[in-house]
């Protein structure tokens, strides 16, 4: 996957958008003012930060050792720093990008959820 393909993965997402609070060269995407991917897209390798069930991250890390990394500068317990131009197919890094916006919008309050679901 390329840095504008896992950008266009992002932002492909109900009220998902891209913000830069940390500096220029880091991409932050959220939904509802809540972080669910984080990206220095012009990296080497490739890197994306993704919100992850603790026991799946676990499980994760295991099975794609090297490839999915407790968080880095994250809570080690909720988030994976997942390379996405190595090993790994694009189907899983869609997957996991996916649960961990998934798992952000099951966070928020019932309003706001009901509000992403409106057209």
């Amino acid at each position: 996957m390329t840095p504008k393909e896992l950008r266009a993965l992002c932002l492909s997402f109900n009220a998902a958008v891209e913000e830069f609070p940390f500096n220029p060269e880091t991409s932050v995407f959220k939904v509802l003012g809540k972080m669910f991917a984080l990206s220095s897209l012009e990296g080497s390798p490739l890197t994306v930060n993704l919100k992850c069930d603790p026991e799946d991250a676990v499980r994760l890390r295991g099975e794609y050792e090297g490839l999915i990394i407790p968080g880095w500068h994250m809570n080690k317990r909720h988030w994976n720093t997942v390379t996405v131009d190595g090993g790994l197919s694009d189907r899983l890094v869609r997957e996991l990008v996916e649960d961990s916006y998934d798992l952000v919008v099951a966070g928020l309050p019932r309003a706001e959820r009901l509000r992403l679901d409106r057209p």
